[in-house]
């Protein structure tokens, strides 16, 4: 299978691709066409005029939902670092992604090699690289929405489906913190290492959703009370 063909069967039949990538674990192609196509449509779209106002807006928003008071001088700093966040961008989707694919690997081949079967370090990475593909396809998608919107961000959140919610809300900022395409990454994630470890599916993903809705709950709480709310 050619990488793109790999990259359209985790959308598409997502247990037999596994199996055959993990079968011979090479993740470096598929890796590398995802964090290409990730950058690209975030960084495109920062290139723009209604990229750069976008991005402007999130962080002026970003800061008013901690409960900062953006004055003049402090929206004059935010906006003298608007012509560097293409490459802040690109920075963080080329490297911070790989460090994050290791260091979970890593992790949770550390945790569950105490109470599971011996599993190899380029095999769990194979997993969490390959669920990853539905972050190209995010980007694919979200990219002309956050041009017909004019706005960075929030694209693929729950909050796209429940436009009554108040801004400033809790149950706003709860959901605006759950990705959709995050929640697919976790359900294919936990196929994978179900698939490893010989262990169900529903489990791992229990753990895999818990730790990603903590991580939300508390995203929306400190928001909401730094931001009044």
């Amino acid at each position: 299978m050619s990488t793109v063909s790999h990259l359209i069967g985790m959308l598409r039949a997502p247990r037999q691709t596994l199996t055959a990538a993990l079968e011979q674990p090479r993740t470096v192609r598929l890796a590398a066409l995802i964090l290409v196509v990730c950058a690209a449509g975030q960084v495109g779209f920062l290139m723009t005029p209604t990229g750069r106002l976008a991005a402007l807006d999130q962080q002026v928003r970003q800061l008013e939902s901690v409960g900062v008071v953006v004055t003049d001088q402090v929206y004059g700093d935010v906006r003298a670092w608007q012509p560097y966040r293409p490459l802040v961008s690109a920075a963080t989707i080329l490297v911070g992604w790989p460090l994050m694919w290791v260091a979970g690997a890593g992790i949770i081949q550390t945790v569950a090699s105490r109470t599971r079967g011996a599993v190899t370090l380029a095999q769990v990475l194979t997993v969490l690289v390959y669920a990853s593909s539905v972050f190209a396809l995010r980007a694919v998608v979200t990219t002309p929405i956050n041009f017909a919107r004019e706005s960075l961000g929030g694209s693929a959140s729950l909050t796209m489906m429940l436009p009554g919610l108040g801004d400033a809300t809790f149950a706003a900022r709860l959901f605006g913190a759950i990705d959709l395409f995050v929640v697919w990454w976790v359900a294919l994630a936990s196929v994978g290492l179900a698939m490893l470890y010989q262990s169900r599916a529903m489990a791992i993903a229990r753990w895999l959703f818990g730790v990603y809705a903590t991580g939300a709950v508390a995203l929306a709480l400190t928001q909401a009370l730094r931001g009044g709310v």
